[in-house]
């Protein structure tokens, strides 16, 4: 009799610790998949989550191509099921940013130009003045852009990147993967 009651409780004490566990798989995994955001360019798969905290400006240094471009702010696009992808590869060229962190600047190499632009940059986590939250922010002589996220492939950009037909600038989402 006491081997079956203690087999009873070494049992229910078993499956009473899978059951919290599962739940925590459950709940973890919720909180990964809040806040990313799935897209296709060039028909490959990424992913684009916002990141938490100040990114390490070093993580910038490289060239990035420019893969996508995607009209509106990160929270309207992160509601968006698929969104239109509106950059067009250009004929003579790719359209390129490239870092350097150590001297705190980056180059542009537009679509059809045949001078690159370099601007002197400050990066540093603070307030967006446009949505009041705090982010990995892009200062340079005629604007500003906020680092959404950046991993060793993909660097996701939010700024004023597109320009509607009256030729006013539009907030946007820029994609850009990494380049050699």
């Amino acid at each position: 009799m006491k081997k079956i009651v203690i087999l009873l409780s070494c049992s229910v004490l078993l499956q009473s610790c899978i059951v919290s566990t599962a739940a925590k798989v459950v709940k973890t995994a919720g909180k990964v998949a809040v806040g990313t955001v799935k897209g296709a360019v060039n028909v490959i798969d990424w992913s684009v989550k916002k990141a938490n905290g100040k990114i390490n400006e070093d993580r910038l240094d490289g060239k990035w191509k420019v893969t996508g471009l995607y009209k509106g702010t990160f929270a309207e696009y992160e509601n968006q099921q698929n969104p239109a992808n509106l950059y067009e590869p250009c004929p003579t060229g790719d359209e390129i940013y490239e870092f350097d962190a150590n001297k705190s600047k980056f180059i542009q190499y537009s679509c059809g130009v045949a001078e690159a632009v370099t601007f002197k940059y400050v990066y540093s986590w603070e307030k967006d003045p446009t949505t009041g939250e705090k982010e990995n922010m892009i200062s340079y002589g005629p604007g500003y852009f906020n680092v959404i996220n950046v991993d060793s492939k993909h660097l996701a950009l939010e700024g004023y990147f597109l320009n509607e037909e009256n030729g006013t600038k539009v907030r946007s989402i820029a994609v850009l993967d990494k380049t050699k």
